[in-house]
């Protein structure tokens, strides 16, 4: 669980190079990282006020370029199309993975330079996983992704870098391939991919 609050950590956590434990403008740092939760969090809004509510909130005020920011990140979302016609109804009333794919698009919003996911699949069909994965496969070029899942296999095909966590504790980190089918520092490691546990 990646935002689990309760867990006991050790060392700095740091975002280009800075402490965000020492940040002081908290909400200039959160405007540069989206977040998605394992289930999707549909705001009461129309489908367009859900995506331009962050860069309403930084003070864009101008239709014109709301415009052109709702559909650049539904379409990066890959929900453009399904929706272009309905921009005006509520978005709790999509699907539980078009809402996965709305929360995507704001958190796009704000033109995040990183972009966390945490177990966005937990709630979603299969097909709706798969196409969620195609969305994170293109961004990865544009941004930094952490994702959390329990998945191994989703981790095996997203991830570039992968970290193993067990019980709280970062058991290793490496080539995601060099996890799955080179040496790894910690039998544990190897037991989990080969599905001896988990």
């Amino acid at each position: 669980d990646l935002f689990n609050t309760d867990m006991q950590v050790d060392g700095d956590i740091t975002f280009n190079g800075v402490n965000v434990q020492k940040v002081r403008n908290v909400y200039g740092l959160r405007r540069r990282i989206g977040v998605v939760f394992p289930l999707p969090v549909g705001l009461p809004l129309s489908i367009y006020d859900n995506v331009a509510l962050a860069p309403r909130l930084a003070g864009q005020k101008d239709r014109a370029e709301l415009d052109v920011i709702v559909e650049r990140c539904l379409t990066r979302a890959a929900l453009w199309d399904e929706v272009k016609d309905r921009l005006n109804s509520l978005g709790s009333m999509l699907s539980g993975g078009q809402q996965q794919r709305l929360t995507i698009a704001r958190a796009l919003s704000q033109d995040p330079e990183l972009l966390m996911l945490d177990e966005f699949s937990i709630a979603v069909d299969p097909v709706t996983t798969m196409r969620i994965e195609d969305v994170l496969k293109e961004l990865r070029d544009e941004l930094t992704i952490i994702l959390v899942t329990n998945l191994v296999q989703q981790a095996r095909r997203l991830a570039d870098r992968t970290a193993f966590f067990l019980g709280g504790r970062c058991v290793e980190v490496g080539v995601t391939e060099d996890l799955f089918t080179g040496e790894v520092k910690d039998t544990r490691t190897r037991d989990y991919v080969d599905g001896r546990f988990g």
